[in-house]
């Protein structure tokens, strides 16, 4: 058996070694670290220059059940904002908003609210 060892300069290198991140990143659950709020996950949809106001209308009429008038507000926010935030709730709630979102064609992502 061939042993190969590392030179000494490599050893003492000013690379630092740091750890392999976990695969998926943990989210605390120690309400000290919040204040004790439970903040409430948010759906926010981006313009884009690809999708009709007309078509981002009729999606969050379609997907949230939203008035026309409704929808049309998000819409023209979106458009004249670039974004919107068109629903909230759990996780998993504006997790699913978010994949009908893009499903649809539109730039939806998710985050917590501030």
């Amino acid at each position: 058996m061939h042993t190969v060892t590392a030179p000494r300069a490599a050893a003492r290198s000013a690379v630092p070694v740091m750890a392999t991140p976990s695969a998926a990143p943990v989210e605390s659950t120690d309400t000290a670290l919040d204040g004790g709020i439970d903040k409430p996950w948010l759906t926010v949809v981006w313009d884009d220059p690809v999708n009709l106001m007309s078509y981002v209308t009729f999606v969050f009429q379609r997907v949230f059940g939203y008035s026309r008038e409704k929808a049309h507000e998000l819409m023209l926010k979106v458009h004249n904002e670039g974004r919107a935030v068109v629903s909230s709730g759990g996780r998993d709630k504006v997790e699913n908003d978010v994949r009908k979102l893009q499903e649809a064609g539109l730039w939806a992502t998710m985050q917590r609210e501030l």
